[in-house]
This record gives structure tokens, sequence and C-alpha cells, in this order.
């Protein structure tokens, strides 16, 4: 069996002079984990350290910002660091953005004013009686300012018959509001309401001269051309420096992370000291290419985990690391979101990945809806259809895809169709028999012969589930033993008790239902036995571990654990295998939907039943397909999972540099 790859812990000793080097080859290679340290909180830096890398970075992305240039896309850097030249070249570069972006701020200024006081002007050419007159009316209340555009109307209907509100300009932003003396209070209210700013009207003001808005005009025409003008600088300067500024954006943020780790790094005025897991099939060549690198300038040391202090008392985890072809690795995620393995155990992945692919095929059986699964596989696989995140799970799809096309070449399903192959069920149904179409017949009816089809799915099933059961249980056990946990490995609910318990229970019941046989003393002694210890098997562990006291919180709690852990026992391993009747029932669904979506195309027929054909098939293939994976995945980390699943690692985390916000 495949267990995980096997991992060792390198010292290396490196001169300053070459710890930048070192550190870069790290992250290039990828396959290097920095041992994890607890660090004493009082030791730590009052204050960040300077990071000039960091600082052209963060500059660097700003006039990027600034110039409206599209950043590269987040992910793994592989590129030179930062050199003196490019700190020359991003220090040109982020001195002439800051002086084109200082014009370009000072002119948006200077424009924005220049259209505000043309837009004054514009709004007050009308007024024509000296506002000193108007003011003195006894009987009207006068006030002139801004409200919000847009807002004219609102007020309107706010203040209704007790006011008049006169827009002083084309956009309406500037309004004379009227009203009676008695009414002014209550059209004070509404205008504060509305957002009323008032505005100072010199006394003897008539209106606006027509050399003087002409004037203002031109003042704005020609603050909106030099604006101009500078937008248009600004995007030549970021069409012949985009290329270079996002080269340099990459080989600082290169730069900046390592020297970022560089001053986490354990070190003497002269010597650094690196120590971190690598897989123990890289430690030649890795140590080969680093004495290269350092031109013989390097100390290194490798260490076995059995040799690790800390690994030894239990404060670190050896990271685990799985290696597997596309098709499987395709699957580490599905184990990962649950939880990683523990270092020297059996790899799960690839029972999972069969696991999920048969049991999907089973549950969606359908030759086209699986050929469409296939299609979007390869696709993905091709980069013709490309989903972000998505892309590195094309090998599932083409495996659901594959199995679900076998499932419908079995039930006789094509897009819901079950006419289209009846000449291929024929063909090999005739070879062991007479013809017949299809060659599982899914659909419920009440024909004796799909009684006994619909028994046969469910009972297929609980077999795949008991399968499933089995191998969980049997990696556990395996892995117990390997960790040298003799006492879990025997006893307990997935040990060596409960497995014999369940394997017992089962083939004592396909006996006595299939085979007629009678039950005798010595199938309840073994059945008695195995649960009695899967059941009080917690004192018989700590005894043959050597674990003290045997019996740790008293006889008594012994007895009401051992009472709830034998409920446990038989309601678990009940539930585990009933629970796979799911994968019949949505095996059943799946034939009875598509006859729905078939018996309604009959009904409608012509353009009309090709679209309840198309439409049909789309919402099975989009939803049933997310349902039938939901229950998949459930079932693995349920009944699977479960088994083995009582401890976990730590996932293997390599350093590799990021271009982003990570």
């Amino acid at each position: 069996m495949a267990r995980t790859q096997e991992m060792r812990l390198i010292e290396l000793m490196t001169l300053k002079q070459d710890v930048s080097n070192v550190v870069e080859y790290l992250g290039k290679k990828g396959v290097f984990q920095f041992q994890s340290k607890k660090h004493d909180s009082s030791s730590e830096k009052s204050e960040k350290p300077i990071n000039p890398d960091g600082e052209f970075y963060e500059s660097l992305q700003k006039a990027r910002i600034f110039l409206n240039v599209e950043d590269r896309p987040e992910g793994d850097l592989d590129c030179p660091c930062a050199t003196d030249d490019d700190r020359d070249s991003a220090a040109r570069i982020i001195s002439s953005v800051n002086e084109l972006a200082k014009k370009v701020n000072e002119q948006s200024e200077t424009t924005k004013r220049a259209i505000e006081s043309y837009k004054e002007a514009l709004a007050f050419s009308n007024l024509q009686v000296p506002y000193a007159e108007l003011e003195h009316f006894s009987f009207l209340s006068l006030k002139i300012g801004r409200i919000p555009a847009g807002s004219v109307d609102d007020l309107r209907a706010s203040v209704g018959k007790h006011a008049q509100i006169i827009p002083l300009g084309e956009d309406e932003s500037r309004i004379m509001a009227v009203s009676s003396k008695k009414g002014r209070f209550a059209l004070d209210t509404e205008l504060k309401a509305h957002g009323f700013v008032p505005m100072e009207i010199p006394k003897d003001f008539k209106g606006i001269p027509e050399d003087l808005l002409s004037s203002l005009k031109m003042q704005k025409e020609e603050a909106e051309k030099k604006l101009s003008y500078l937008e248009t600088e600004k995007n030549n300067f970021a069409q012949t420096h985009k290329d270079e500024l996002l080269r340099l954006l990459q080989a600082f943020c290169m730069s900046m992370q390592i020297t970022q780790i560089q001053e986490k790094l354990e070190s003497t005025s002269l010597v650094y000291r690196i120590t971190g897991w690598i897989p123990a099939v890289e430690c030649r060549n890795f140590m080969k290419e680093l004495d290269q690198l350092t031109q013989g300038r390097i100390a290194i040391r490798e260490y076995l985990p059995s040799e690790v202090p800390s690994v030894l008392n239990g404060e670190e985890k050896v990271p685990v690391k799985l290696k597997h072809g596309s098709f499987i690795r395709s699957f580490e995620r599905l184990i990962f979101s649950y939880g990683s393995p523990v270092y020297g155990t059996i790899d799960p992945t690839p029972f999972v990945a069969v696991f999920f692919t048969i049991l999907f095929g089973f549950m969606f059986g359908d030759l086209g809806q699986g050929l469409v699964f296939l299609l979007i596989g390869i696709l993905m696989s091709k980069n013709i259809i490309k989903v972000k995140g998505w892309n590195k799970f094309s090998p599932i799809f083409m495996a659901i895809g594959i199995t679900s096309s076998i499932m419908g070449l079995l039930t006789g399903e094509f897009f819901s169709n079950e006419t289209l192959l009846a000449p291929f069920a024929e063909v090999v149904t005739g070879l062991f028999g007479s013809p017949r179409h299809p060659i599982v017949h899914m659909m419920p009816s009440s024909d004796p012969h799909s009684i006994v089809v619909m028994f046969t799915v469910f009972g297929i099933a609980v077999g795949i589930g008991f399968v499933i059961n089995t191998i969980g249980l049997i990696l556990n056990i395996a892995n117990k033993f390997m960790q040298k946990k003799w006492g879990s490995a025997i006893f307990g609910k997935t040990g060596l008790a409960g497995a014999l318990f369940f394997w017992y229970v089962v083939f004592f019941g396909i006996s006595v239902a299939a085979f007629g046989h009678s039950p005798e003393v010595y199938d309840w002694v073994i059945i008695g036995t195995t649960l009695f210890f899967a059941a009080f098997g917690e004192p018989f562990e700590r005894l043959v571990d050597g674990e003290r006291p045997v019996v740790e919180n008293g006889f008594g709690a012994l007895v009401i654990g051992g009472v709830v852990e034998l409920i446990e026992v038989i309601s678990s391993y009940m539930s585990n295998t009933v629970s796979f009747l799911r994968v019949g029932a949505f095996a059943l669904s799946h034939a009875v939907l598509g006859y729905i979506i078939n018996t309604m195309t009959a009904l409608v027929g012509g353009a009309g039943g090709i679209l309840i054909l198309i439409a049909g098939n789309l919402i099975v293939i989009v939803l049933e397909g997310m349902i039938v994976a939901i229950q998949v995945v459930r079932l693995q980390y349920y009944e699977f999972f479960s088994k083995f699943f009582n401890e976990t690692g730590a996932e293997f985390q390599p350093l590799k540099f990021h271009y982003g916000n990570k």
C-alpha cells in the first residue's frame, strides 16, 4: 500500500553573503518547508524592520494604479529578484509618475474650479432684477443657493403651493426659492431637509455681463484642454512603460519576500541557520545544487524524523506530502479539506478517487449527460474552458463522465431518451440469451422483474458500502500497527475487534437470509465477544500500550462509558451500512427524472418538445450533478474517513514565492 512520502529535516548553515541566494533557491525549488518554531513574544522586535525593496514594490503598485495598468494575475513567482539596475529604473519611473500625478491633480483642481465658476455665472445670467430690490419685497422671502442635482422636483413636491422653486441653471443645482413672509419658516425647514446651501449674493447684483461669461467659458475650456493633454501624456507613459513596470513589480515582489524571510532567520553577524523539511527523494539533488550555488560555502545536515526532538516529544508533526499522477492528484484537495493523513500512514487518496468515480457513475447513469462531463473535462484540461481554480479538477470531470456513460449504456439512457440505445442493448443481451432493451431496466414499474431489479440495485449499493467501510477499517488497523499503537489497532470500534464484529454480523446475516443457516451458539459467542472488546476496549487498549492506571476514571465510569459505546458501535455500523441505500435511491430517481423529461418531450412535441428536452437535461446535469457530487463527498466523509481519520497530521506546505495580496 502507498504511504505518505518520506521526509527529512535539513539544517543549513550559510554565510551572510549567500543567504539571499539560498532563500531564493529554496522558494523557486518549491520543496522546502520551514520548520515550525515557537517564538517568544518578548524577543519579537518592537518595530517593523525596514524593507527597501518592499517600499519600492508599494510605490510601483501606486504608480501602476495611477497609470491604470492592469496588474498581472496572482500566482507563483519564478523570476529574477531585483538588481541595482532595477532599483535605478524603478526610481526613475516612480519619480516620473509622481511628477505627472502632481500635474494631473493640480490641473484637475484648476479645471474643477473653472467649471464651477462658469456654471455659477451661467446660472445667474438670467437674473435681471437687482437682488437688493427683490430682498426688500415686503410680502416675499427669497432664498438663493445650491441643492443636490436632481432634487428640484422632490423639493417642489414638498413645498407644494406655499413656495415657488425657480432653477437658475441648466443642471438645476442652483435655485431661487420664493415664499410669503409667513411661510418662510416652513420653507427653511424643507430647504434644509433637501440639502440647501445658501449663496452669498452682492446687493447690487443684477446679472452676469456677456464678456465676463465668455471669459469664464474660455477659461473652462482651456483648463479642460490642458487636463485632456495631461491624460493623454499619462496614457502614453503607461503604454511605453507597461511591460517594464510589470517586470519590476514581479522582481521587487520577489526581493521583498526574500528580505522578509531573511529577517526571521536565526543568525549571528556572519552566519544564518535555516531548518526545514523536504521529501527524502529530493535530498541528494537539493544538497548538490546548494553546494554548487554557494561554491561550497554551506554546511548541510540531514535528520530522520525519529532523530528530531520536537517530533519525538509531540511538539511538532512531520509534514505530509502525497505523490500521485494527475488523476489521483486531482482528489487530494478532497482529502486535505477533511484533514491531513498522519505522517507514515497509508495514503487514502487512491481509494477516494476510485470510490468517488464509481459512486457518481452509479447514481448518474446517462450516456449523453456523461459525455457532457467528459467533454467539459477534456476542454478544461486543454484550457479551452477556463474556470478560476477549477481546471486542476479536469481529471475528475473526465472520470465521472466515463463512469456515468458506462452506467448510461447499461440503463439505456441517452439524454433521457430510452430508445436510441436499444440496438446496442439488444446486441449485447442477445449474446447471453433473448435480446432485450435496456440491459438494466432502472425505471420502477408494476412488472415483478422491475421489483427484482430495484432490490438488486439497493443490494449493490449496500454491497459497495460494505466494501468502502471495510477498506476504511483495514486502513485504520494497518495505520495503528505501523504507528505501533497496538491497543488502538486491536480494540475499540474501529480496531480489529470492531471490524470483526461488523464483518461477522454481515456474513451471519447473509448466511441466514440466503443460505438458510440456523444460528448456533458459536455465532452468538463470536458476536458477543467482538462486540464486548469493541465497546469496552479502552482499558484493554491502555493495558496493551502500557498506560496506567488501566481503569482511568473508576469502574463506574468504565461501565457507563462502555454501555454508551455499545449503543454507538451497533448504531454506527448499522447507519454506516444503511446510509448507502441513498446510492440506490439516487440511481432510481435519476431514471425517474429521465422518464419525466422524455414523457413531457413526447407530449408537447415539435419545437416546444425540443426545448423541454434541452432544458430538462441542462437542469439534470447542473442541479442533480451537484446534488450527487455532494452526496458522494458526504459518504466519503462520514462513512469512509471517519474509520481512520481519528488523528490528523500536517499538510506539507513548501516555501513558494507568490505574487499578489497573500
